[in-house]
């Protein structure tokens, strides 16, 4: 065939801006002229009629051509790692499937470009390939990497090493279709994409419509891969390993009449009986491992064949395009030459693309629709009085999380650190911990709603996951942790504030800070997870909160409950603390951020801007022995730190839930003015930048230096400089 630069006059209209079509295909004639996939059917009828796997093999072509075309448009993206596993992603879309995610953000434009096939940017207005081309890499087009915004795609991915999770919720809440995502060879050591799936499995036994793809191409981003030594029979060695009882491997080399050197080959360049031939392998391949995953066997499929089969160059060199690459550029060029196709073909793939499991994926997947909740009625909350002592915070909140898994059957709790020693086995006993060994002991049973692998990561991403497909959760962690789960968290919640449609919003208990772990030294005393807090507050849809007491943590868990597409950080004792709020309060806290808890009359007005619960009783030491001096003071518990920043200082506009709500400057000078004032947080000192940078007193920070061995939090606040003497001190030099 040879390549025809002019548009022909019978191509579609949507293959504007395609500039290269091929004269001529080899046999389409014989099996390219009549989709493969019927009018009024999802899938093909069977993987080994001629006639599907010409079409296969020629919808993967259409996806490498316009992969490299929109990235060349703009001499930019990654077209290497998606090329190498094109008959693949085609396989697997010929068959009826699109729940499809990924865990390789540098896929992107191949998704994009699928996802154009299937007609689901016209969602969009995009509707040619010039549109595709333009919009490629613009804001509000189609980002570098994928988010949540992009129509007929269920899921983020950039940082590698999370697709899995998105995989896994949406299998456990669709038990009926498959959720299959790539997996890239250069990434699959990242943390933690094997272990993850080992502990959703033990949980989850009968959960095993995801399917893992391998795309194992040789290379990761700029150097061979770390898995490039390794023999199939290794590779499949280490699955079996891992648990997978059904390995089905698919090695381009096997089928090479073109004598390549090495173990990874590029398809692209077989003879084209070859080529068809590798490509029906892919799809019986595939149906078979489809299949497999759907009827309870743990499966993963593998695709072996070099990075960058069909585009602009081969191994790590295929990943990116550098700003030489323009649709000028020689390499560029030659390769769409090769890969160019006749009008009527682009016609045929877009008709199979479009009928394929049922419709566009914008108008068929899993996550292009709200998901229904069961209503929760009225949480039985509990109000302390004021005053009483001994209250733990976790364990109350515990009694209503335990409320909400009983009231919603599709509610799940995951904690790697153990509820028990966070104060809260009440959730355990309420919604027993998923594990195999029935033992009442541990509140253990195969049925469950407390999902607890020894793993942060595989807690957070399942939590958040399943948040993101639209299912109430809540991911529990000390502290000191978290940070371990923290990227998927960060990555749904972004994912959130550009989602299309409204969804739970992911909700966190962090217990245990730092202040309460003195005894096991600095590795346990790590709040600077705060600080990636305080900075994601400026997101819009990240709200930290931070109860004073266990009247306040109830309060601030039923307000989480009703909102949608936000992310909500609780952070609370679970040793016993004095009730210092009433419910009324912590409601008001919420909408203006913080409530004051003490004011007396003097002479001058020192206050206090306090997060935290257990920080607040030296400031209250201090308040007594500065007020027996002759100075009024105020004490202010911030609750929600995000109220207190101006609206013009976070980007909630751009929101697609967005929350509005800030307090005024007359609210502010309100709990705020005076004539020193001094932030104290038994953490990361940046949660207070929203009150040091609006006020204008004189004014003062006490906050987090570093953890030490110590017998009792007092002393360990002692270590930081946080008791109150110091803060008294500090309080009547600024007066």
């Amino acid at each position: 065939m040879t390549a025809v630069t002019p548009t022909p006059k019978s191509a579609p209209a949507f293959c504007e801006g395609i500039q290269y079509f091929a004269d001529s295909y080899p046999e389409f004639d014989r099996y390219g002229m009549m989709p493969a996939i019927l009018d009024g059917k999802t899938a093909i009828t069977t993987p080994n009629d001629p006639c599907a796997v010409y079409q296969t093999l020629l919808y993967a072509d259409a996806l490498r051509y316009l992969t490299l075309q929109i990235t060349a448009s703009k001499a930019s993206g990654h077209p290497g790692g998606f090329a190498s596993q094109a008959e693949a992603y085609a396989a697997l879309v010929m068959l009826g499937h699109k729940n499809f995610v990924t865990e390789v953000g540098h896929h992107a434009p191949g998704f994009y470009s699928a996802m154009f096939l299937d007609r689901s940017l016209e969602d969009m207005g995009i509707e040619t390939v010039q549109q595709l081309r333009d919009r490629y890499r613009e804001r509000h087009g189609l980002l570098g990497h994928l988010s949540g915004q992009i129509p007929g795609l269920l899921a983020p991915a950039g940082p590698l090493g999370q697709g899995q999770h998105f995989a896994m919720a949406g299998a456990l809440l669709h038990p009926d279709k498959l959720f299959p995502f790539t997996v890239g060879d250069g990434g699959l050591g990242e943390p933690y994409i094997v272990s993850s799936m080992a502990h959703f499995h033990t949980a989850y036994p009968n959960a095993t419509n995801f399917l893992p793809v391998l795309v194992w191409n040789g290379f990761s981003q700029e150097h061979h891969s770390m898995v490039s030594t390794m023999s199939s029979d290794r590779m499949m060695a280490y699955w079996r390993g891992n648990g997978f009882e059904q390995i089905v491997l698919v090695d381009a080399k096997e089928f090479d009449d073109q004598n390549q050197p090495g173990d990874f080959i590029d398809s692209t360049i077989f003879s084209f009986k070859q080529r068809l031939a590798f490509t029906q392998a892919v799809l019986e391949g595939m149906e078979k491992a489809a299949k497999s995953a759907l009827n309870g066997t743990l499966t993963v499929f593998i695709i072996k064949q070099l990075k960058g089969a069909g585009v602009h160059a081969r191994g790590a060199k295929s990943h990116n395009l550098y700003a030489y690459h323009t649709l000028e550029n020689p390499d560029i060029v030659s390769a769409l030459k090769t890969r160019a196709l006749p009008a009527a073909a682009w016609e045929v793939v877009r008709t199979n693309c479009n009928r394929a499991g049922g419709g566009s994926a914008s108008k068929t997947v899993v996550t292009e629709f709200v998901r229904s909740l069961p209503d929760l009625g009225q949480l039985p909350l509990e109000e302390f009085a004021l005053g009483e002592e001994s209250k733990v915070s976790t364990t109350t909140m515990g009694k209503l999380v335990g409320y909400v898994g009983q009231t919603d059957p599709s509610y799940l709790v995951t904690n790697a650190d153990g509820n028990e020693a966070s104060g809260i086995a009440n959730i355990n006993q309420a919604l027993k911990i998923i594990h195999p060994t029935p033992d009442p002991l541990y509140n253990q049973n195969p049925i469950g709603q407390v999902y607890e692998p020894l793993s942060e990561d595989a807690c957070a991403g399942l939590a958040a996951g399943l948040a993101l497909m639209g299912c109430r959760t809540l991911w529990c962690s000390y502290e000191s942790f978290a940070i371990n789960g923290l990227p998927i968290w960060q990555t749904v919640i972004q994912a959130m504030a550009e989602l299309r449609r409204p969804t739970p919003s992911t909700i966190t208990l962090f217990t245990a800070g730092a202040l309460e772990q003195g005894r096991n030294g600095w590795t346990h005393q790590r709040p600077e997870i705060e600080a990636y807090f305080a900075a994601m507050m400026r997101n819009g849809n990240v709200f930290p909160v931070f109860p004073p007491d266990a009247n306040s943590v109830q309060v601030c868990y039923d307000w989480g409950l009703a909102t949608q597409n936000k992310g909500i950080v609780i952070t609370a004792s679970k040793s016993p603390l004095p009730i210092r709020t009433t419910f009324e309060q912590t409601r008001q806290a919420l909408k203006e951020g913080a409530i004051a808890l003490h004011e007396s009359q003097g002479s001058k007005t020192i206050v206090f801007a306090v997060i935290g619960d257990m920080i607040l009783n030296p400031v209250f030491e201090a308040a007594k022995q500065l007020e027996a001096q002759g100075s009024g003071v105020r004490i202010v518990a911030i609750v929600s730190p995000r109220r207190l920043y101006r609206p013009s200082d976070v980007a909630w506009e751009m929101c697609s839930e967005p929350d509005g709500g800030f307090l005024d400057d007359a609210g502010f000078d309100r709990l705020f003015g005076g004539d020193a004032l001094i932030g104290v947080i038994g953490g990361a000192s940046a949660m207070l930048e929203p009150v040091m940078l609006r006020s204008t007193t004189k004014r003062d920070t006490f906050a987090w230096k570093r953890g030490d061995t110590t017998a009792s939090a007092g002393e360990l606040m002692a270590l930081n400089g946080i008791t109150p003497e110091a803060l008294t001190k500090r309080a009547i030099e600024l007066i």
